[in-house]
């Protein structure tokens, strides 16, 4: 479990986080939701030290990040997949290279034992007899499928995905949200996604918090999320054309 405790992030003199509480679960899809320039990327980068907060606490199991010396940090980050947004994969390295990169990193295994563990997450994510191909020849979704490989390939206890299915059709945004809930919960992961996509929300969302304006105005999961008299958040979901598309039927 991930415990951000009364976490307050300013940028100059603009409060872009304002004394955030939430619990991400272990073996669950958190979903950070909201509009653009909410404050839930902020939200994301701090949780994972990409942001300095200026107060409050985040806690990685029985480990407070806040506290944590550099080299303690960085061991911790051994833990940590992260899927970006776009894939974010290296163009100049293949299928399989990109894989490989994190226990390049932070592994000292063979070449053979290297290969191995690639061949297996690719598998997972269902991708075969592509190792030797390079990003450009790839379609998108097969990218954002070997972004989760990579991001699955050190073990990871925290899992941490933004905007997984941007620039994805919806049928593959489908299986990629599905990909990362079944991988959630057969490796009991804490997975935390950012995302604006009611199609998502409303097909994954274990544990889902709304934010506004850097404030958190709602936490609950997909079966309560249509039920809430927050209006803000009414707002949001009825805005989105997935929800006018359900309603019109």
């Amino acid at each position: 479990m991930i415990k951000v405790i009364n976490v307050n992030k300013y940028f100059d003199d603009i409060r872009a986080l304002n004394d955030i509480s939430i619990n991400f679960e272990t073996g669950k899809t958190n979903l950070i939701i909201g509009k653009s320039g909410s404050g839930k990327t902020v939200l994301l980068k701090s949780v994972i030290g990409l942001h300095e907060i200026d107060s409050g606490n985040i806690m990685y199991d029985d480990k407070d990040f806040t506290n944590l010396n550099s080299k303690e940090k960085k061991n911790l980050r051994k833990e940590i997949g992260m899927v970006f947004q776009g894939g974010a994969l290296f163009d100049s390295l293949t299928v399989e290279e990109n894989v490989m990169f994190p226990l390049n990193m932070f592994t000292n295994q063979s070449l053979e034992e290297k290969k191995e563990r690639v061949n297996f997450c690719l598998s997972r994510v269902n991708i075969q007899n592509s190792n030797n191909k390079f990003p450009s020849e790839i379609s998108g979704g097969m990218q954002k499928r070997v972004a989760i490989a990579r991001a699955i390939v050190l073990n990871p206890k925290y899992l941490f995905c933004d905007e997984p299915n941007s620039g994805l059709d919806p049928v593959t945004a489908l299986v990629i949200d599905n990909l990362i809930h079944e991988i959630t919960e057969e490796y009991n992961i804490t997975t935390v996604i950012n995302t604006h996509d009611m199609n998502s929300v409303m097909e994954i969302g274990d544990n889902i918090m709304f934010i506004e304006q850097g404030i958190k105005q709602w936490v609950g999961d997909k079966t309560e999320i249509l039920k809430t008299d927050n209006k803000v958040l009414n707002d949001f979901v009825f805005a989105s054309k997935f929800m006018q598309k359900a309603f019109n039927k």
